[in-house]
């Protein structure tokens, strides 16, 4: 009795390994490139961008390839591709500068950088994101006022479709708000962390990149010797 109870729990565990999924580890560490765990603020920053990319990808080429299309057969166009191009344009523009400060991929001349004592580089990495949080912030200002104005005014495209300038501006404004907002967010945070002795903390959020860490955002692989190091 004892052995068929044991023949029948034998079943039914190859009969459950067999339905269980598996795991593709290369998958696997692909999604988590793609969506790794952040924090929310950076989480959002990386969502608005994928918009930002779908737009200009997906979007953007659809109206052209609409509009060559007809011109070819029709000899017109029928979605002004051209202008809503331009503002889509400059709306991911927007939406994309978030990202830019969380994964730090902004311009950086850091030539004399490494050579610098420990204390001096803090410093520079501090006043260099304060820079990058001022310019943010004029930016999300100047911007609203533009929107505002627009709104008031109902100011249209002065072209066939006439867009409402508050539509593409608006996008545009949304953008710099947030990219406003992190600009200013992230030298909190690293102060946060140089205060509680997490320089490497501070170091990824603000700190230059350094040349395994540009590889890693590339997506390469390293060889395995510098991985063993």
């Amino acid at each position: 009795m004892r052995h068929a109870c044991d023949e029948d729990d034998d079943r039914r565990g190859r009969s459950a390994g067999r339905l269980r999924p598996l795991r593709d580890p290369s998958a696997m560490s692909e999604l988590d490139r793609l969506l790794p765990r952040e924090p929310l603020p950076q989480r959002i920053s990386r969502i608005l961008a994928w918009a930002a990319g779908a737009i200009v990808l997906i979007g953007c080429s659809l109206l052209i390839s609409i509009d060559v299309v007809t011109r070819f057969f029709f000899k017109r166009g029928m979605v002004e591709s051209f202008e809503i191009s331009g503002y889509a344009l400059a709306a991911c523009i927007g939406l994309g500068l978030g990202f830019t400060v969380t994964s730090k991929a902004n311009i950086r001349v850091d030539i004399l950088l490494d050579a610098l004592p420990d204390r001096f580089r803090i410093v520079c990495d501090l006043l260099a994101s304060a820079a990058l949080a001022v310019i943010a912030v004029a930016l999300a200002w100047f911007a609203y006022g533009t929107l505002a104005q627009s709104w008031a005014l109902n100011a249209k495209s002065v072209s066939l479709l006439q867009v409402p300038m508050v539509i593409p501006q608006g996008i545009w404004c949304v953008g710099l708000v947030w990219f406003a907002c992190m600009a200013v967010l992230i030298p909190i945070q690293a102060i946060a962390r140089l205060v509680a002795s997490d320089r490497p903390g501070f170091d990824a959020l603000i700190g230059s990149l350094r040349v395994t860490e540009e590889i890693e955002q590339s997506g390469v692989e390293r060889p395995a010797g510098e991985q063993a190091r």
